[in-house]
């Protein structure tokens, strides 16, 4: 071993030699794009220390960069895993800049890296890779020995592919297509391939295409929504009058009702309603009472197949906000199946509508579905049948259970990425490492997790029990001498701060979101030095953010601060942790009548806070009933919330 670390680093200087000399090679020249063949690259600047080159060549590889990753990966002789070391050497002479995939790819080096590390996490990553570049390039054969033995099968783009393949062959996949085609985020080359296909081959209609353009405008993805409306001939998406309504409801639903009222004469039933649909999605996000008159409109009208999942799942929203809960329970009734099955949520509504229709039985039946999940909308169901909130009984491990876990090869390989702060390929090698095991396993490894202090991972694998359970590593509560002190301090719901921590950082102390969030609580940097000038906290600088204490101390302030301003509601300021104390308070505003926490939570315009509150309450929940020992009432907590016309705010 010390030979070996002896060479890498005696050898170094020889290997960037050589390195280089190959870039430079004719041979290599030719991959090279004409006008930089004529000029000699200057020679890439490599980090000395072996775990800096190698975050270098991952950085390379992100950006495709051929010859840097080339030049780096040479240098890291006996690196500790060189399955990472060779991904990011071949991965950017399969992509080009703009993570297109590349028909020149060479395949010879992918076959023999999955030869090489078959059954590893990192090779179903290269799978994943080479079936996008076999799909774009037509190698059906290649594509179809490949993909039964892609493992995760969670690239839509691959789907796409395989979908194409058949299709090619004479099937009919029609259908399936339409389950895959659901989110324009996820589609790629692939996917418009795919529409064009069954578009030519008449296995879906004009129709068919111009829904799924709609579907990219939706989301506002203007370039995508031409490109699919371009598989028909002569095909314009900005002369589409559904297409002018969908732009024109982003910005004012009232005027695209406007022009859809003087349009629709030119329009079909079905294109009538789905234009209603989208009308009354963009007015339910923006919390407008109209919302739901126009989704009457659109159920009255039809057109239910052009719908997006978005537009039925907010025709169910507009119904709660409005207490109309015949529209509830017809809204989610004409819901796509795989899109009502795929959230508890529309599950839990549905009953509740059959109870408001006295149809108790019905609606029972409907949280039985559901009442044994550990969800937001697992514990509402229970407590509808009369349950509280109570903790499973608790399965332990031993010592010896917990410590065999060392010695997986994909925890080992985790621990190294996680030590140099790569969490996405940590995460991967991790969670590919858990695939298949059993219960008592699971706690295992999440026992074993929490000895190393990867306290994500702990709760993250505790949570994926099926029958045993362990709620204490479910929800951990590290610092807890800490945060008692700092909840006591300021009178604040300790359940309440550990669930909020939880959802925020999974108790990653080093944690940093895209937008400056830092440490436990993910203070934002203004934010805490707001509270830290309200406390007196006259030596604070933003660098403290990462003493727990720090941390603690300032979350814990700025959410006591939230809940007094926002009249001691846990719904409201949790919406207020996540998205500031104005939005929550604007949301209010709009509401014509108190509502239950849960529809108010439910019915949140941003995804991601509306996922928010419904995970910290929930965590909550557990939390009370760990600390406290007694069952617990997640209806309690969220409570109602009340009209206000009142949106300002001195909290930043």
């Amino acid at each position: 071993m010390l030979k070996g670390v002896y060479l890498q680093r005696a050898g170094r200087a020889a290997w960037v030699a050589f390195a280089c000399a190959l870039l430079a090679s004719p041979v290599y020249a030719q991959k090279r794009p004409q006008q930089q063949a004529a000029r000699a690259p200057a020679a890439p600047v490599i980090p000395s220390d072996p775990d800096d080159a190698f975050t270098a060549l991952r950085e390379a590889a992100r950006k495709n960069d051929v010859e840097r990753a080339y030049a780096i990966s040479a240098t890291l002789v006996d690196y500790p895993i060189p399955s990472y070391v060779e991904y990011f050497r071949i991965k950017p002479q399969m992509f080009d800049a703009s993570g297109l995939a590349r028909i020149d790819a060479p395949d010879d080096q992918v076959r023999s890296f999955l030869q090489r590390y078959k059954g590893e996490a990192i090779a179903d990553r290269m799978r994943n890779d080479w079936l996008l570049v076999l799909g774009k390039k037509r190698d059906w054969a290649n594509f179809d020995a490949e993909y039964p033995q892609f493992v995760l099968k969670d690239d839509t783009q691959v789907e796409c592919y395989a979908l194409l393949s058949r299709a090619l062959k004479g099937q009919n996949v029609a259908a399936e297509a339409r389950n895959v085609l659901s989110d324009p985020r996820y589609y790629g080359e692939g996917c418009v391939d795919l529409i064009g296909y069954l578009s030519q081959s008449q296995q879906i209609q004009r129709s068919d295409v111009a829904f799924q353009a709609r579907l990219a405008l939706e989301q506002n993805f203007t370039t995508l929504a031409g490109k699919i409306a371009a598989v028909v001939p002569d095909a314009r998406v900005d002369g589409d009058t559904l297409a002018t309504i969908v732009k024109m409801a982003r910005n004012d639903p009232s005027q695209a009702s406007a022009y859809l009222n003087a349009s629709q004469g030119s329009l079909s039933r079905d294109e009538q309603g789905a234009a209603w649909g989208v009308i009354g999605q963009f007015a339910a996000k923006k919390l407008l009472p109209e919302a739901a008159g126009y989704y009457r409109r659109q159920i009255d009208q039809g057109g239910n197949q052009w719908l997006s999942d978005e537009t039925q799942e907010w025709r169910v929203r507009a119904a709660l906000r409005q207490g109309d809960w015949k529209q509830v329970r017809q809204s989610i009734e004409l819901m796509r199946p795989e899109l009502r099955a795929k959230d508890p949520a529309w599950t839990y509504w549905y009953g509740r509508a059959l109870q408001a229709d006295n149809r108790t039985a019905e609606a029972q039946q409907q949280y039985q579905q559901i009442a044994d999940q550990f969800n937001f909308y697992g514990q509402l169901a229970s407590e509808e049948l009369g349950n509280r909130i109570t903790l499973p009984a608790r399965t332990t491990v031993t010592d010896a259970e917990a410590m065999a876990m060392r010695t997986r090869p994909g925890f080992q390989r985790a621990q190294k990425l996680y030590n140099l702060n790569l969490r996405f390929e940590g995460n991967r090698e991790w969670n590919w490492e858990l695939r298949g095991m059993s219960d008592r396993e699971l706690l295992a490894a999440a026992d074993y997790a929490r000895r190393i202090d990867l306290l994500d991972r702990t709760v993250n694998t505790a949570d994926r029990t099926r029958a045993e359970h362990d709620f204490t590593l479910r929800f951990l509560m590290p610092y807890r001498d800490i945060m008692q002190r700092a909840t006591d301090d300021v009178g604040l719901d300790m359940a309440w701060a550990y669930g909020l921590v939880r959802q925020e950082s999974r108790f990653i102390m080093n944690a940093r979101s895209s937008a400056g969030a830092h440490g436990l609580m993910q203070v934002m940097p203004a934010t805490a030095k707001y509270v830290a000038r309200k406390i007196g906290m006259t030596d604070f600088s933003p660098s403290m953010m990462s003493d727990p204490n720090i941390n603690i101390v300032l979350g814990t302030n700025y959410m006591s601060m939230v809940f007094t301003d926002l009249d001691s509601s846990w719904t409201l300021a949790s919406a207020a942790y996540n998205a500031g104390p104005g939005r929550p308070k604007a949301w209010r505003s709009t509401l014509s009548r108190p509502v239950e926490g849960a529809i108010f939570a439910e019915t949140i315009p941003f995804t991601e806070t509306r996922n928010y509150v419904k995970n910290v309450l929930s965590n909550a929940t557990y939390y009370a009933a760990l600390m406290s020992g007694k069952p617990q009432s997640l209806k309690g907590r969220l409570g109602s919330v009340t009209p206000s016309s009142e949106i300002t705010t001195s909290l930043p």
